[in-house]
């Protein structure tokens, strides 16, 4: 049975101590004890550790062995239009699992409204849920979840690919092996981009790209997007 991961805020002279929250998880609810070995991570290494002390408000940890961290993560980064919270942190927690590096927050124009107002009281939640997917699919490190944007101010780097419904896009995979920089995946609103949005995004350099003929829900096609893009990653990154 694989081992949990837990994240550390540092490690100093090979011990790390978890506080707040995560300690009270540890202590009160895994009911850990001194002794007991975990996999932790301080967002740049993975290593094996074992409890040395437990308290109400604190868990410590002795380093025995680094580990190795496995191969790097995919360098993808999600730009999402809002969709209903309860579906867009499901997405947050299966795009963390896939290993995209970040995850961007979109309002475009048919955006249902408030969600764009609203966002900015979710961005915790939804770092909170990363950091827990982190874990869990033991990632050295969580994805960065940045505040909410509006569409017209989304500048990205890299390779910059948008999901179009219309036919006549290239296909998703098609378009990846041309790409030799990190990648930038934009994903539209319920309803699709507007005639204006596509003018905007394809004279900003957004490539217009298609997941083919089926009909997805947004975080089904952010997913399935973030997936094909990560295995194209791993397929053509240099060894």
């Amino acid at each position: 049975m694989a081992r949990r991961r837990f994240f550390v805020p540092g490690i100093i002279d090979g011990e790390a101590v978890v506080r707040g929250d995560d300690a009270h998880h540890l202590a009160r609810v895994l009911r850990v004890e001194p002794g007991q070995q975990f996999e932790i991570s301080d967002g740049a290494a993975a290593y094996l550790a074992e409890v040395t002390g437990v308290s109400k408000s604190e868990v410590r940890f002795a380093v025995r062995e680094v580990l190795d961290a496995g191969g790097a993560l995919p360098p993808i980064t999600l730009y999402v239009a809002l969709i209903k919270f309860d579906r867009f942190e499901w997405m947050v927690e299966k795009a963390t699992e896939i290993g995209v590096a970040r995850i961007v927050p979109v309002e475009a124009a048919r955006t249902e409204q408030g969600l764009y107002a609203a966002a900015g009281k979710r961005v915790e939640r939804w770092r909170k849920i990363a950091r827990e997917s982190s874990q869990q699919s033991r990632r050295v490190s969580a994805p960065v979840i940045e505040e909410a944007k509006r569409v017209t101010g989304v500048v990205a780097d890299g390779c910059r690919l948008r999901l179009e419904e219309r036919p006549g896009a290239a296909m998703l995979l098609a378009a990846l092996p041309k790409c030799d920089e990190p990648v930038s995946l934009l994903i539209g609103p319920e309803g699709g981009w507007t005639d204006s949005e596509r003018e905007r995004l394809d004279g900003a350099g957004w490539v217009p790209v298609s997941l083919g003929t089926a009909i997805l829900r947004a975080e089904t096609a952010a997913i399935v997007a973030a997936g094909v893009a990560a295995q194209s990653w791993w397929l053509h990154a240099p060894i």
